[in-house]
């Protein structure tokens, strides 16, 4: 999923548009993926190792055979020391036969659990958003626009003063439009989208003051 020139100008025309009706300052910053999951990749190589442990606990002779495979046939009984062996060479292999599969990106993202992605999105975005919006403006009234592709996920964060007065669940049909639209391979109409939502509702709380001046890029940001 890739954004466009077009996906780029609409989401850069919708802020503009949302900002003339509100002192409020809306910052929208899109990126590919909010964390690398190493440690998702690191913790299934480890469960993996750990089945076949069992495994081996379970049959036994499983252990003998491999060992039977390399082994001398006229070698006698395995010591147990070789089969210690057989079982540190099984495990090693299965550790690294899962870690470079889950080199590969898609497979890693399927099988991080979403509480954990949902989590990580979460603090990139407040990160993002200390950086990018938070108290950046002349009231407070900066409103952060997070999208994260690969893992599906958004994230609409407030300044202090926004969050006095706008509780929020309020972002819900603006957070539903979005992740709707990307679902659908739509981002750049999902991130146009709830700017128009969250506008609105900036308008009716924080109407434009006659020195408002635009104190935040209105472009889209790509990380």
């Amino acid at each position: 999923m890739e954004l466009t020139d077009d996906d780029r100008a609409r989401v850069a025309a919708a802020v503009a548009l949302a900002e003339r009706s509100t002192a409020g300052e809306i910052v929208t910053i899109v990126a590919r993926r909010s964390d690398k999951y190493h440690d998702v990749a690191l913790h299934w190589a480890v469960l993996a190792m750990l089945l076949v442990l069992a495994l081996l606990a379970l049959v036994p002779t499983a252990a003998v055979w491999l060992h039977g495979l390399v082994a001398d046939p006229w070698e006698g009984a395995p010591s147990a020391g070789s089969l210690f062996t057989v079982a540190l060479v099984l495990l090693a292999v299965t550790f690294l036969v899962v870690r470079l599969a889950l080199a590969w990106m898609p497979l890693r993202l399927a099988l991080t659990p979403g509480s954990t992605a949902a989590r990580r999105v979460h603090e990139r975005a407040r990160m993002l958003f200390r950086t990018a919006a938070e108290a950046r403006t002349l009231e407070a009234t900066g409103v952060l626009v997070y999208l994260s592709l690969d893992e599906h996920r958004a994230e609409i964060i407030a300044d202090h003063s926004i969050h006095k007065r706008v509780a929020p669940d309020i972002w819900g049909a603006a957070m539903a439009a979005l992740i709707a639209a990307t679902r659908d391979g739509r981002p750049g109409d999902g991130m146009a989208e709830a700017v128009r939502q969250i506008g609105l509702v900036l308008a009716e709380q924080f109407p434009p003051r006659s020195d408002d001046t635009n104190e935040l890029p209105d472009r889209l940001i790509e990380l």
